[in-house]
């Protein structure tokens, strides 16, 4: 294993190694990490549900209810009623007629594309697609092009050169980790003119954006027909885990009989389905979680141009600070800690090398004077 020891050197050298931190309490914008109280920029729980009480109390019911595990895969003996209705509330919300529940996000990308793509086929990808899309498309076996960061006309040149039986463009709607948006109309107008299926994956914006929280798609009012694949995820601002896949009937049947990493998984716990279920009504009923949460984007993001930090465009709850150097990203973020701020630096292979950040996110339990203590504390490091 000595070859092993020597690429961890490597990593370590190169301020690339990567560590966890032990989390001692219960999720929220406060966090006990390693004994130490720390506020908390970098959870993906945009709208404060992980730990919300109602949730809880309905994931504890689900538990007395349902039990603890599902039993089996949902083609067995494991699609259980809380799954059912998690699945039709899901359609409902992103106004599209079926919606199907994966185990997580990453299952439902691989699932999708080896159901609907093979050999002879092809996949265009976004350069910046999260991890999950790339390995999708590189394990269906069909051509795999990666087009420069929103290029409609890079994709478009692709799309018009493909001799492929079915092509797919795979895109994400809000990058994880710059916070902007694809071009997502645009994208939909050159699948539709060259007869390529469009699959977005909104793991960042389902329940953050459009008007009532459903997501990209409502964001920019786009229909099944202008996007006919949408996949979401339940663990980000749902505060719960899995995800799912929301088209038409056809979609979902086919993927009921060919996604292989839905056909041969376990279903989700019954009780995470029935507490996601109250997590989406909280989310439909309280639109101002929403609406804080673009507030306090808005404040960090005038703050941080008064302290001349070079922010990415983004109105999204992600907004990453640029350092550049791996290392430096790492010794900023320990700076942080050590003043009890919380944000991990993030580092290649996850973005491109150079292009190390602290990567900022928001909940909508933070207040104003959370986001001053951020401002001051970011001062202080970076100047």
């Amino acid at each position: 294993m000595k070859s092993l020891a020597t690429q961890l050197d490597n990593r370590q050298t190169k301020g690339l190694y990567r560590k966890r931190r032990l989390v001692q309490s219960a999720q929220g914008i406060e966090l006990t990490i390693d004994g130490k109280r720390l506020l908390s920029f970098c959870s993906n729980d945009y709208l404060g549900l992980a730990n919300h009480p109602d949730v809880v109390e309905s994931f504890q019911k689900g538990a007395a209810t349902w039990g603890f595990g599902s039993g089996a895969a949902h083609l067995v003996c494991g699609h259980m009623q809380p799954h059912h209705a998690l699945e039709e509330a899901l359609a409902a919300f992103v106004h599209r007629p079926r919606a199907l529940l994966f185990s997580t996000g990453y299952m439902a990308n691989l699932g999708v594309v080896s159901a609907l793509l093979g050999r002879g086929d092809a996949v265009l990808q976004d350069r910046l697609n999260h991890a999950s899309l790339i390995d999708a498309g590189l394990a269906s076996d069909a051509k795999f092009w990666r087009y420069p960061h929103g290029d409609v006309a890079a994709l478009a040149h692709y799309l018009k050169q493909s001799d492929a039986r079915q092509t797919m463009v795979l895109t994400d709607a809000v990058f994880s980790m710059d916070g902007d948006l694809a071009p997502l109309p645009d994208l939909a107008k050159v699948c539709q003119q060259h007869g390529a299926w469009l699959m977005v994956d909104d793991a960042h914006g389902i329940g953050v954006l459009g008007e009532s929280g459903a997501g990209c798609l409502q964001h920019f009012d786009l229909s099944v027909a202008d996007v006919p694949i949408l996949m979401g995820t339940l663990g980000k601002a749902l505060g719960g885990f899995g995800a799912f896949v929301a088209g038409d009937e056809e979609l979902i049947e086919m993927l009921i009989q060919a996604a292989r990493s839905y056909v041969y998984t376990t279903a989700l716990p019954p009780a995470v389905a029935q507490a996601l279920c109250t997590s989406l009504h909280v989310l439909q009923q309280e639109p101002w979680r929403r609406e804080h949460l673009q507030a306090l984007i808005q404040y960090f993001r005038a703050g941080a141009a008064e302290l001349g930090l070079h922010l990415p465009h983004s109105t999204t709850a992600i907004q990453p600070i640029m350092i550049g150097d791996a290392q430096q990203a790492v010794r900023v973020s320990e700076q942080l800690y050590a003043k009890g701020i919380f944000i991990t630096a993030i580092r290649p292979p996850t973005v491109p090398i150079g292009s190390a950040r602290l990567r900022v996110t928001f909940s909508c339990d933070h207040q104003f004077s959370h986001v001053d203590r951020l401002l001051t504390a970011l001062k202080e490091v970076l100047a």
